[in-house]
């Protein structure tokens, strides 16, 4: 066996998460002996989807332990037959050795921010760029879309229940994101089961519906009976499988007035919370809260920001990243042995050479600009401005740093960060990023 390999052995492997034509250009680069080219790869965004304010950095964590678990099993590598002998050995052996660094977890970003470095030989960087890619464009779109929800909301809490609108396993992932930017809890609990996050849920229409009388007369007084027997009185009631004030009396008059709360699923929530929330007073349940569901998005969240509703749930527009399911992140090829090199496309320009940035605080703690200076340069001197250095090692040999962030720990962060935009920055309207990107100490402008 060759050095790189070791004694680790993953759960799962990562290693065919990825395109053909990773394995096809390693196999050329084996064979023409560019593949042990020392070279620096980038992750970076070129703009922010819908012209938003700004993203937020998700799945760094999830990327660190996919590289980790990127090993070929000996089947994996008997189904890849369009690869010589030589390739397969390789990628046999193959380990990730290399340095990975880059923005922490929860951070916020801006077009042209390095989000992640990834240093090594060609051959060993260059089949990551679709692991890396999936993980990272897929949680940072959720994550950015998330935050915009969290800020709608304006400090009350928001249930993520989007599993029945994606890929059952995109939904635990999906979760993990929500979570990170700020949702307080989540309806599927694989994704409470694997990162902690807070289960959220009691019942659904089909619950209502089940309880009919022989000759077809709804009983929604013995389904609310039935749930709050097995859930006791500060579950939540779903209110409007009939009439919704016919449902709030009902609910009141089974649990009395220290029920927990009722969900509102239909119509229009902000006529219809006002309304209940005056019938609920009426009835003697002060402290019964509202939550309302049914297509929430960020924009119909600001809208009820004057209703009295106390929880909001968000599913579909959530776990597709509410219009945009990619955050168009990007891994591009800005090093070779030292020499920065970079594509020149229309449209798809990059800026060469590895690169680290800070960002500048006004002594009000509020962020002014993102500096991107040279990988090997100190930070520029920003005179008496408060500096946030953004990258931060995450990967050394092929070892995932220690001590680094969980996600309770990132979630935090993250709000902190949130706190610190200027307040245009967090507006929900299409516009220019809220923050400059400038690039100091290269040898020409870029």
């Amino acid at each position: 066996m060759n050095a790189r390999a070791s004694s680790y052995s993953p759960q799962r492997s990562t290693a065919l998460l990825t395109d053909k034509y990773e394995l096809t250009m390693l196999q050329a680069a084996l064979a023409d002996g560019t593949a042990g080219r020392d070279t620096a790869f980038e992750v970076f965004s070129r703009r922010l989807p819908n012209e938003r304010r700004y993203g937020i950095v998700a799945g760094t964590a999830r990327v660190l332990k996919a590289v980790k678990d990127f090993i070929f099993t000996e089947e994996q590598l008997d189904d890849l037959d369009f690869l010589d002998d030589r390739t397969r050995q390789y990628l046999a052996d193959y380990r990730f050795t290399g340095q990975i660094d880059g923005y922490r977890e929860g951070e916020i970003y801006f077009p042209h921010s390095p989000l992640l470095t990834v240093r090594g030989s060609f051959a060993d960087c260059v089949i990551l760029e679709t692991l890396i890619l999936s993980i990272m464009n897929s949680d940072s779109a959720i994550a950015s879309a998330a935050a915009r929800m969290v800020t709608a909301a304006d400090g009350r809490p928001i249930i993520e229940m989007g599993s029945r609108r994606t890929h059952e396993y995109s939904a635990v992932t999906a979760s993990r994101a929500a979570y990170l930017a700020g949702f307080s809890a989540t309806s599927n609990l694989e994704a409470s089961y694997r990162y902690g996050i807070p289960a959220s849920g009691t019942s659904a229409h089909a619950w209502t519906l089940l309880h009919v009388e022989d000759d077809g007369t709804p009983n929604e007084a013995a389904a609310f009976r039935a749930q709050i027997d097995s859930l006791g009185v500060d579950t939540i009631l779903l209110v409007d499988t009939y009439d919704i004030t016919r449902g709030v009396d009902t609910a009141i008059a089974v649990a009395g007035p220290d029920l927990g709360g009722v969900r509102i699923d239909s119509g229009d929530l902000g006529v219809l919370a006002r309304k209940v929330r005056r019938q609920l007073d009426d009835l003697g349940a002060h402290n019964t809260k509202i939550v309302v569901s049914s297509d929430l998005d960020e924009f119909a969240i600001a809208g009820l920001r004057g209703e009295p509703v106390d929880v909001f749930g968000v599913g579909t527009s959530v776990v597709t990243g509410s219009g945009a399911p990619t955050a168009g992140l990007v891994y591009k090829l800005v090093e070779v042995d030292g020499i920065p090199v970079s594509k020149r496309s229309r449209n798809k320009v990059s800026n060469g050479g590895a690169k680290k940035s800070v960002r500048t605080h006004r002594a009000t703690g509020t962020a002014i600009e993102e500096i991107v200076y040279p990988f090997h340069d100190g930070a520029p001197d920003t005179g008496k401005l408060d500096t946030l250095e953004l990258t931060v090692p995450l990967m050394r040999d092929g070892e995932i740093v220690p001590g680094l962030p969980d996600l309770e720990q990132s979630r935090a962060y993250l709000a902190r960060q949130l706190v610190s935009l200027p307040w245009e920055g967090l507006a929900l309207s299409r516009d220019e990023p809220v923050l400059h990107t400038r690039f100091v100490g290269f040898p020409e402008p870029i």
